[in-house]
């Protein structure tokens, strides 16, 4: 079951200290449809269904990429995506969105979904995995 898209940006803004909603739905967007663009299959497609509306959709209907970028690229095209951002605050802002929307994934998802991805994406997820 998913939750509602107010309920989902509320844990979002709690998670990433934002000053309102606008900033946060703004970094989720950017975070999802990156995020998207890298994933494929069943993987993405079960990932977007814990997803609430809008959501959902930006990370399922993003275009792929040939290859998916290393998490250290991926923190700096979330960079030249938010205004003022640096690494710092764009690893935030990702910890943020990605926590938020693993939390909302089916057991074993997030680990699948870590597959597919470069090293480094764990600790984006706040999902180290062991040395």
């Amino acid at each position: 079951m998913t939750i509602s898209s107010e309920d989902f940006l509320d844990r979002v803004v709690e998670r990433g200290e934002y000053g309102g909603r606008a900033e946060a739905d703004h970094a989720t967007r950017v975070v999802l449809a990156l995020l998207g663009e890298h994933l494929v299959g069943g993987e993405r497609a079960e990932l977007a269904e814990a997803l609430p509306g809008a959501y959902a959709t930006i990370l399922r209907d993003a275009a792929p990429t040939c290859a998916p970028l290393t998490a250290e690229r991926f923190v700096e095209a979330v960079v030249g995506w938010i205004d003022g951002a640096t690494p710092a605050t764009a690893k935030w802002d990702i910890g943020a969105v990605l926590s938020t929307t693993a939390d909302l994934a089916p057991g074993g998802l997030v680990d699948r979904v870590l597959d597919q991805l470069p090293d480094g994406y764990d600790l984006l997820f706040g999902h180290p995995l062991p040395a």
